[in-house]
């Protein structure tokens, strides 16, 4: 049996959840990163005696059009997977089911998922801090237990809507600031293809989807978004984000 840690983590707090949740296993994990390695996915044989951990982030309520898109071209032989929605301290409402969908079109059998809080990747003042040592402890009994039952455990029922709730993206697009050298690595790995890679300082607006990867891993802190969109959208999230929401497991 080979474990695989699949995650699409734009900001980093995916990635923290998936790890997390792998070393809950206690199996030898290979890793496919959906950002610096997409390519990747494509050339694996998913097995029926395999299990694949995939963690997504949240975007309004919805798994990235992205890793839909990547996943159409794979093909599993009733490989199980462990699903993980990470979100921002507000709601996963449709991700989880949306992702079931995608990966049970692609020959996967889903056995169990998960929903865990990570730090906002656009408004850090929600979720701050998260996972943290109390979310680790959790997760990793999440892990433990999942295994326990692997060999038995049938798809749960997930939270959700079908049809899922529409999600048109947010106003808080990137753009090159003058500190940018036009060393291309946001162009590179923009997972949406949004940056051009003969003039990274150009950005399309209509393909980006805000996930912000290109601030995350510009070494110039070239990229920023507007101050003043995120303080207005901050505000109006406030109430439905504030205090501390709890992860929540699938079997």
């Amino acid at each position: 049996m080979k474990f695989y840690n699949i995650f699409f983590s734009p900001t980093g707090g995916t990635k923290k959840v998936a790890d997390i949740v792998a070393k809950g296993t206690k199996l030898y994990t290979k890793e496919i990163d959906l950002i610096k390695e997409p390519d990747k996915l494509m050339k694996v044989s998913f097995e029926k005696e395999d299990l694949c951990l995939v963690a997504v982030p949240s975007y309004g309520g919805r798994i990235p059009s992205v890793v839909t898109d990547m996943f159409r071209n794979v093909k599993a032989d009733g490989t199980k997977a462990i699903l993980v929605a990470v979100f921002g301290n507000r709601a996963i409402d449709d991700t989880l089911l949306e992702l079931q969908d995608v990966l049970e079109e692609s020959g996967f059998v889903c056995i169990a998922g998960m929903e865990a809080v990570a730090e906002h990747s656009l408004m850090n003042q929600f979720g701050t801090g998260r996972p943290d040592q109390q979310d680790e402890k959790e997760l990793l009994e999440f892990a433990a237990k999942i295994l326990q039952n692997s060999e038995t455990q049938k798809t749960p029922e997930f939270p959700g809507n079908r049809p899922y709730r529409e999600y048109d993206g947010v106003p808080l697009k990137p753009v090159a600031n003058g500190k940018c050298t036009s060393c291309g690595l946001c162009a590179k790995e923009c997972p949406a293809g949004a940056i051009s890679l003969d003039n990274p300082k150009l950005t399309d607006k209509d393909k980006c989807i805000s996930c912000m990867h290109c601030v995350a891993v510009c070494p110039k802190k070239a990229r920023n978004y507007s101050k003043l969109v995120s303080f207005i959208a901050g505000q109006t999230m406030k109430k439905v984000c504030s205090g501390r929401k709890e992860n929540k497991l699938y079997l």
